[in-house]
């Protein structure tokens, strides 16, 4: 009897000894599937998570960069990289050539600039054949008065329209100081002069060699006193000055 029950002990045994390790064996399959399943699946770690960010940050930034517009220019900023500038300069001692350089400036919406003698002509200077001041200079191919003040960006101009009234026959000799101030290579220079009765004659031919042979030389234009804004106007229309 007692070998009986010990047999039937063991049988017991043995059996809950095997569905321990059944249990066991099972939930051992489970954990392995279950690592194979997240190693398949390439979860996000904190590290992994940020370089995947990172890059996808990255592809954004470059898609936005190459679907961004280009920078718009403004209609008036392309207007002025191919548009030219002109500067009206003038002298003027009774105010007929200056009228006129006004007419111009107002005319072209262009800059002006007004050559002003370091001393100041008198009435007594200007007057003729009295050997005054005025008389010794023209008469004088190297006379150079001296000018107040000047252009201090020459180098955006690229047209000069010169103005200047006739005395004997010539440009005073002060527009001669003025040619020689400046480097006017590749520019182009306009005349124009006022008078009584003299025309421009050879007052602007005669200034060609004080500058640049780079130089353009546009026909110069005589202007007489009280000329109208209409005349000088349709000057402007005939040298295709805009």
């Amino acid at each position: 009897m007692r070998k009986i029950v010990s047999l039937l002990f063991s049988f017991g045994m043995i059996f809950v000894l095997a569905a321990c390790g059944q249990s066991a064996a099972s939930e051992k399959r489970e954990e392995i599937q279950s690592a194979v399943q997240k190693t398949d699946e390439q979860p996000e770690t904190p590290q992994n998570g940020a370089a995947v960010e990172q890059s996808e940050t990255e592809e954004q930034t470059e898609i936005e960069k190459e679907t961004e517009p280009l920078e718009s220019v403004s209609t008036e900023e392309q207007e002025a990289d191919v548009s030219t500038k002109t500067l009206v300069v003038y002298f003027s001692c009774t105010g007929t050539t200056e009228l006129v350089a006004e007419y111009i400036t107002k005319i072209l919406g262009v800059d002006i600039y007004e050559i002003v003698p370091e001393n100041p002509y008198t009435e007594a200077d200007l007057a003729y054949y009295t050997n005054g001041r005025a008389d010794q200079e023209q008469n004088d191919p190297d006379a150079r008065p001296t000018i107040s003040g000047g252009v201090e960006n020459m180098d955006e101009y690229d047209t000069i329209i010169l103005g200047y009234p006739i005395w004997h026959g010539q440009a005073p000799r002060i527009i001669s100081t003025f040619l020689e101030s400046y480097d006017f290579s590749g520019k182009m220079i306009v005349p124009f002069c006022t008078s009584h009765s003299s025309g421009i004659g050879s007052s602007a031919s005669n200034l060609h060699s004080l500058c640049a042979e780079s130089v353009e030389w546009r026909d110069g234009k005589r202007f007489e006193s009280g000329v109208s804004k209409e005349s000088v106007q349709k000057w402007i229309e005939e040298i295709g000055i805009e």
